[in-house]
């Protein structure tokens, strides 16, 4: 056994992931540590004087200061928001067609930022830290944004879009940072803050 094969096997919290997002399961799966999956009740509301990294560093531990069961000695909970800045405003999940092709639009040959925020709570320690990406789409046709709504359900996305579906695939010329933190959480962040804990 290597010493990152004994770190993982050896790693002394029970980690809880308070997310019902199947892209972040496969991510913490992926790491190699081993988890239980708790989704929280929280509501996404911020105040509208909240700028870029500043909205998902306060959802993500609102999430966690929602967490309903008492943190025991050995346990942390993993909280995490994912949000797409462009042009100085936020863009949430589309709540319908429309809304998804409105937002498609206004990122369609544009560069915008994601920001993903996590917050690590354990009983006695709170820490949250944010990882940034530059995503740059190339123009897209309308066809291809209706295309993609029809085939696709980005409802549950900010933005309204997946980097691993396939308007990434198509759509995206390049990313400045990490491709997970795209995806909804930066795994190298995340896995550097968890060894520190």
């Amino acid at each position: 056994m290597n010493a990152t094969e004994k770190l993982l096997k050896e790693f002394p919290f029970k980690l809880i992931l308070g997310s019902a997002s199947p892209r972040r399961q496969e991510l913490l799966k992926s790491l190699g540590f081993e988890f239980t999956t708790k989704p929280i009740n929280a509501n996404e509301d911020f105040s509208p004087g909240l700028k870029a990294q500043q909205i998902p560093i306060y959802l993500a531990e609102k999430k966690a200061n929602a967490y309903p069961d008492q943190l025991k000695e050995n346990e942390i909970l993993i909280t995490s928001d994912t949000i797409v800045w462009c042009e100085g405003r936020v863009l949430n999940k589309p709540a319908d067609f429309e809304g998804g092709k409105k937002m498609l639009e206004s990122l369609s040959g544009k560069m915008h930022e994601v920001f993903t925020a996590v917050c690590l709570k354990s009983k006695n320690k709170q820490i949250t830290f944010y990882d940034v990406s530059e995503v740059y789409f190339k123009t897209l046709k309308t066809e291809e944004i209706e295309y993609y709504l029809t085939h696709y359900s980005p409802y549950d996305k900010a933005g309204g879009y997946g980097v691993q579906d396939w308007i990434g695939y198509i759509g995206i010329d390049k990313i400045n940072g990490s491709f997970y933190n795209v995806m909804g959480l930066p795994v190298q962040k995340l896995y550097d803050e968890l060894i520190k804990f």
